[in-house]
C-alpha cells in the first residue's frame, strides 16, 4: 500500500456544491479514514491480491502522477490491486482506490485507463460516500462499514463474495443506498474529465471506454461488476462526449507513458495465460506487423522466459532496458528475467546499481530479495524484507514474504512476528494474537524489552477487538 499526499490547493472550477459541514457532521474525514482501515482488512481477507510488484508499482506511480491534477485534498490511504481478470475499479472512504487486473487488460491505452482512475478519484475528492450518508441519514457507522465492505467486496471480486457478506434481504436492500446515484456518477465523470485535461490526457478516452464496455456487454446476462456499480446510459455517454468536445483537440499520448502502460498491461495479460508457447507464437506474429514495437518485444520476452527460452528473452528485454536504464519499471523487468534465467549474480549487480539511485524502491528491493533467496542467501533477503516492512507496514504481501524468508533463515521469533502482522492486516486479530503469544513465549527470560512490547501489542489488539464488538 502507499500513502500519497495530494496538493492542498487544488482548483475547483466545476461550480460544484459545497461539501460544507453537512457531510462531515455525520461522517468526518477522520471517521472515513477509520472506515477505510476496517475495509482494507476485510477486502484483504476476502479477495486475492495481485503479487506482481511491478504492476503494483506502476499502478501506484500512475495514481501518484494523476493525483497532482485532481481535486483531492486528503492523502490517499491505499492502492489495492485485485487478482481478478474481470474489469473493475472502485473507491472507498478514507482514500482507497482499487482496481482489478482486468482493468489493465480491458483498457486498450493509458488514456482509457486514466479515465477510469480519474473517475474514481472524483468520487473521493467530492466525498460522495459521506454526502450519500448525509443525504439519507444512515443509521450508524458500524452498519455503514459492514454494508460498504459487502458492496465493494462484491464489486471488486465478483458477486459471490459480495452476496456472502450480505446475509439478509434487508442488508441487500440497504446496500443499494451505497451505490452512487446517477447524479453523482455524472458529477464524477465531469470532475474526472477535468482531471484528464489538466494532465494533458485525451478526455475523449472516457466516452470511448464507456462505449466499448457498453458494446462488449450489451448481450450478456450479467454485466461486469463495474457496470453494476457504475451504470451506463446513452445520456451519460453523450454528456462525456460533449464535455470532451468542449475542451478542443486532444494532445497525443506521450510515448513513454504509452509504453509503460503497455508493459503493465502485458504483464496483467500474461498473469492469466497458461500456454506460453501459444503466447510466443502470437507475439512473433504481432512483431511481423510492427517489428519495432518495444511493448510487443517485451511481451515476447516475457512469454519466452515462461517457456524457458531464456537467451532470446534476455536479448529482447535488454533492448527495453537500454531505452531508459534509469526507469524502475524497465530495470525491474530486466532483473526479473535474469532471475528466471538463474543469472542471479548479474541480476544482483543490476539491482544494486539501481538501488544506489533509488534506495527505497519497493519493486527493486523486492526483486533483490528474490534474487538473494534464489542464491539461498536467506539472511540478506530477510534484512531487505524487514526494511521494506518499515516502509510499507500496511502491505500484507511484504509481511507474508518476510515470514516465509525468516523461516528459511531459521529465525522462528521473526516468523511469528511477521505472521502476526499479516493476519492483523487480513482482519484476523485473534490469529495475530496467537502468533504474538508464540513469539512472547520464545523470548521469555531473554529479551525483556521485546517481551514487554509484545505484551503491550497483545493488550492493544484485545482492546481493539472489544471496541469492534461494542
Amino acid at each position: 500500500m502507499v500513502s500519497l499526499m495530494m496538493p492542498a490547493t487544488a482548483s475547483n472550477p466545476h461550480n460544484l456544491p459545497s461539501l460544507g459541514d453537512g457531510s462531515s457532521s455525520i461522517v468526518s474525514p477522520q471517521m472515513e479514514a477509520q472506515i477505510g482501515s476496517v475495509f482494507l482488512k476485510q477486502i484483504n481477507a476476502a479477495l486475492p491480491m495481485a503479487d506482481d510488484v511491478l504492476i503494483q508499482y506502476y499502478v501506484e506511480q500512475h495514481i501518484r502522477n494523476l493525483a497532482q491534477y485532481s481535486d483531492m485534498r486528503q492523502p490517499l490511504q491505499a492502492v489495492v490491486v485485485v487478482d481478478n481478470p474481470n474489469i473493475n475499479a472502485f473507491a472507498a472512504p478514507g482514500g482507497i482506490i482499487g482496481i482489478n487486473l482486468g482493468l489493465l487488460i480491458y483498457a486498450e491505452d493509458v488514456a482509457e485507463y486514466s479515465s477510469v482512475i480519474a473517475h474514481e478519484m472524483a468520487h473521493l475528492s467530492q466525498r460522495h460516500f459521506a454526502r450519500g450518508i448525509q443525504a439519507q441519514q444512515a443509521a450508524s457507522v458500524p452498519t455503514m462499514i459492514g454494508l460498504l465492505a459487502a458492496v465493494l467486496v462484491g464489486a471488486a471480486g465478483g458477486s459471490d463474495a459480495g452476496l456472502a457478506a450480505l446475509t439478509t434481504a434487508q442488508a441487500i436492500g440497504q446496500s443499494n443506498q451505497l451505490r452512487f446515484s446517477r447524479e453523482r456518477e455524472q458529477e464524477a465523470d465531469r470532475v474526472g474529465l477535468s482531471t484528464l485535461v489538466r494532465a494533458d490526457i485525451d478526455p475523449n478516452a472516457m466516452a470511448r471506454m464507456f462505449e466499448r464496455m457498453q458494446q462488449a456487454y450489451r448481450f450478456t446476462k450479467r454485466p461486469p461488476e463495474f457496470l453494476l456499480t457504475h451504470p451506463l446510459s446513452e445520456s451519460r455517454i453523450s454528456d462525456a462526449k460533449n464535455q470532451a468536445r468542449s475542451y478542443g483537440e486532444a494532445k497525443p499520448i506521450d510515448p513513454t507513458l504509452a509504453l509503460d502502460y503497455q508493459i503493465a498491461r502485458i504483464r496483467a495479460q500474461q498473469n492469466y495465460s497458461d500456454n506460453p508457447a501459444f503466447d510466443v507464437a502470437n507475439f512473433r506474429k504481432s512483431l511481423t506487423r510492427a517489428p519495432n514495437d518495444l511493448a510487443m518485444k517485451y511481451g515476447l520476452a516475457l512469454a519466452l522466459s515462461r517457456d524457458d527460452q531464456h537467451d532470446e528473452a534476455l536479448q529482447l528485454v535488454e533492448e527495453l532496458y537500454e531505452r531508459n536504464p534509469q526507469s524502475v519499471l524497465y530495470v525491474g523487468a530486466y532483473a526479473e528475467l535474469l532471475i528466471n534465467a538463474e543469472r542471479t549474480e548479474q541480476a544482483n549487480e543490476l539491482l544494486g546499481r539501481a538501488l544506489t539511485f533509488y534506495p527505497d524502491s519497493y519493486p527493486l528491493s523486492m526483486l533483490h530479495a528474490q534474487a538473494l533467496i534464489a542464491d539461498q542467501e536467506y539472511a540478506g533477503a530477510e534484512r531487505i524484507y524487514k526494511q521494506i516492512s518499515r516502509q510499507r507496514p500496511h502491505d500484507p504481501l511484504v509481511w507474508f514474504e518476510l515470514a516465509e524468508t525468516s523461516g528459511l533463515a531459521g529465525n522462528v521469533v521473526d516468523v511469528h512476528l511477521a505472521r502476526a502482522e499479516f493476519f492483523y492486516l487480513n482482519g484476523a486479530p485473534h490469529r495475530a494474537i496467537q502468533h504474538l503469544e508464540y513469539a512472547k513465549n520464545l523470548v521469555a527470560g531473554g529479551n525483556r524489552q521485546l517481551h514487554a512490547k509484545l505484551t503491550q501489542r497483545i493488550q492493544n489488539l484485545r482492546t481493539e477487538i472489544r471496541a469492534t464488538r461494542g
